[in-house]
């Protein structure tokens, strides 16, 4: 491509960000659509985050991704934030508007996109969610709002699971899907131990939202005990980097299916380039991006 003085800029905020193949997502879709866009990853060193949003705004650049460790920290520079964000309390995804810039979070629904593309359903079904950090809570709000019928969330930190537990069961109260309709809470939680308080007889949805796994550390599981495994009749796997996480490897070896993150990070990014250009990408040119990061992660890895 030609990149000129009308060529729109988006970018990648976070620390680090050079491991990213979020450009392939973009770049890509830039290119399937002929937009006149470019996208860079833009590494920001802790305490400038105020000047790369301003900086960004001067720039006029189209928009821009969040990623760790800023997705809640950008909130108080932005001029607008969509109610889905604010109830997550983070974002991901900046959408420039008149006088700065409004805050998404996409990776909710990217998740979502993502799970229904592997014929994954949650309507209805009881969720293990392995984890209470910022990740594993907009996917405790996911599985509210698409209606599973319970979540039991473990962590290695108990408190943190009850905080997380509490806050989806107010909010579960708030939305006429809690308490006053059911007779236990939505939400339950566990220190990462207890996993064998877990009705035995049933097979789970498994959803792994830690860092626990990812490359390079990728002998390891949240969970060893294949005892556990055995209760997961589908696992999804945040990470993408292995895209055979050992979490997916019990899974699959106690006759479960298994899928990772590199759909949801795809689906997060559509949906981003949705928000900025006012299309809607087809299921093709989704799966032919699919094909590419896949190829970029394998020279990569």
């Amino acid at each position: 491509m030609t990149i000129g003085a009308g060529t729109k800029v988006c970018g990648l905020i976070g620390y680090p960000v050079g491991h990213s193949v979020s450009p392939v997502i973009h770049n890509n879709l830039a290119e399937e659509y002929g937009h006149d866009l470019v996208y860079v990853p833009l590494q920001v060193e802790p305490g400038k985050l105020k000047e790369a949003v301003a900086g960004a705004e001067a720039f006029d650049f189209l928009g821009m991704n969040v990623t760790v460790p800023y997705k809640s920290e950008v909130i108080p520079y932005l001029r607008e934030i969509d109610p889905l964000a604010e109830r997550i309390g983070a974002v991901n995804t900046l959408v420039r508007t008149e006088g700065g810039y409004r805050g998404y979070n996409t990776d909710m629904p990217g998740l979502y996109r993502a799970m229904c593309a592997d014929g994954v359903h949650i309507e209805g079904e009881e969720v293990v969610l392995l984890g209470a950090g910022g990740v594993a809570r907009a996917i405790a709000y996911l599985l509210l709002d698409k209606k599973a019928s319970h979540v039991h969330i473990f962590n290695r930190s108990a408190e943190r699971a009850i905080k997380l537990t509490k806050e989806v069961n107010e909010a579960a109260k708030a939305a006429g899907t809690g308490s006053a309709e059911r007779t236990t809470p939505f939400a339950t939680a566990y220190a990462l131990h207890e996993y064998g308080k877990l009705d035995q007889s049933r097979r789970y949805i498994v959803i792994q939202a830690t860092k626990v796994g990812m490359y390079p550390h990728t002998e390891q599981a949240v969970i060893e005990d294949e005892a556990f495994y055995r209760l997961a009749k589908t696992g999804y796997d945040v990470i993408f980097n292995p895209l055979e996480t050992r979490f997916m490897q019990s899974v699959k070896a106690a006759g479960g299916e298994a899928f990772h993150g590199l759909k949801m990070l795809l689906y997060q990014g559509i949906i981003a380039y949705e928000l900025w250009n006012g299309v809607q990408v087809s299921e093709d040119t989704a799966n032919r991006i699919y094909r590419k990061m896949e190829e970029a992660l394998f020279v990569k890895g």
